[in-house]
């Protein structure tokens, strides 16, 4: 069907979205996923060549990030100014020196992480407290205002976070000086007649400018992307292929189609999507093809401790409900804490203090092949027989 065949009852958008897509900062931190500065260069120029207008790439925490390399490629593929690199936010001293981290780097657009459900504020930050909540927010972003940075802030579990505490954090957020807000559907949660619901709350702050971010665990993020953007959202975040963590995110290509489809929308260039998917995926490691949904083996399987300890605080149904196991995948962020949960009920004791360096080097000397919880059974044995 061609553009001019879209039937008049099609419905126009209000304001065409602007796309940014997340697949060197979530997919690339999904569990066991870890692409190269090569592959960020080829993924990001394509994203251009689309017509996304952000691409979102890496993760800071403090100085000497690990996606510095990651950052750096995607800034000469398509410059600083059509990237945007995550911040994360836990206090004051944590946030001056991962903004110094991302000046060091060249980054022009931080999207700060900031959970705003009282289940991840207390996890994360140590307190449920909406004022400390709100408090924290307009330091972190007056402080990236004060540098010249453009500020995205998001609401990491936003969707889960009822109205009484999100509403007055992103009015607090724009107050500061915030340039957008971003809602992060976590874990996937809402209808799209309840996304709306959410959206609309927010689009009716004075001054706000809403950017939706949503998994797709059950099916349904690029139909809540939509929503949003009905609501009122101005931009929306996807991946190539869907690719990301807890069951993947807005799949882009599904997005851009739909957006043409049933919108008329003939911004984008359409023919580099299925090589940026091949690209994506093998870069990712995942084969020819990405399956989003509760039953894959990547669902539930984390890389970070708190995700494995605290899995209520990232999930809405638990594996075991559809069969599923929550699982450990991960190549080179091994940690202690991850090996600890690895070995926990396995029978084998070892010193984990002196194990984890011994694995993080046979894994660097090996390739950093994908451990999961037997492999790292497994490797423990050949260290006490080492």
């Amino acid at each position: 069907m061609t553009t001019e065949e879209i039937p008049e009852e099609i419905p126009a958008l209000s304001a065409q979205p602007h796309i940014s897509d997340a697949t060197l900062r979530d997919s690339a931190h999904m569990a066991g996923v870890e692409f190269g500065p090569k592959d960020a260069a080829t993924i990001a120029r394509l994203l251009v060549r689309t017509g996304v207008d952000l691409v979102e790439v890496g993760m800071v925490s403090g100085p000497g990030s690990k996606d510095a390399d990651l950052v750096l490629a995607t800034h000469e593929a398509v410059s600083p100014e059509r990237s945007m690199t995550l911040v994360v936010v836990r206090d004051r001293q944590q946030v001056a020196k991962a903004l110094d981290e991302a000046e060091r780097l060249g980054v022009r657009h931080i999207m700060y992480s900031i959970p705003t459900s009282e289940q991840h504020a207390k996890l994360k930050l140590g307190s449920p407290s909406p004022k400390f909540l709100q408090t924290l927010a307009r330091s972190a972003i007056i402080q990236a205002k004060e540098r010249g940075f453009h500020v995205t802030f998001s609401g990491e579990d936003g969707a889960r976070t009822p109205k009484k505490r999100l509403v007055p954090y992103v009015t607090a957020g724009f107050e500061a000086g915030a340039d957008r807000f971003r809602l992060a559907e976590t874990v996937a949660y809402l209808s799209p007649w309840q996304m709306e619901n959410v959206i609309a709350d927010l689009t009716a702050i004075d001054g706000s400018e809403i950017e939706i971010h949503s998994h797709n665990m059950l099916g349904m993020a690029v139909a809540n992307s939509l929503a949003a953007v009905r609501a009122g959202a101005r931009w929306i975040s996807a991946t190539v292929g869907g690719i990301g963590e807890r069951g993947g995110n807005a799949p882009l290509a599904e997005l851009l189609t739909s957006l043409r489809v049933i919108h008329g929308d003939t911004r984008f260039d359409l023919t580099h999507l299925t090589e940026l998917s091949r690209v994506a995926l093998k870069g990712a490691g995942l084969g020819e093809a990405f399956q989003s949904g509760p039953t894959t083996p990547h669902a539930f399987a984390y890389e970070l401790p708190g995700q494995l300890n605290h899995p209520e605080a990232y999930e809405t149904l638990p594996a075991e409900l559809v069969g599923n196991r929550r699982e450990l995948h991960v190549r080179s962020r091994l940690t202690t804490a991850l090996v600890k949960w690895a070995l926990d009920g396995s029978g084998v004791f070892v010193d984990v203090d002196a194990f984890t360096p011994w694995l993080v080097q046979r894994q660097e000397l090996g390739g950093a092949p994908l451990l999961d919880r037997d492999a790292i059974r497994k490797a423990a044995i050949d260290f006490q027989a080492a």
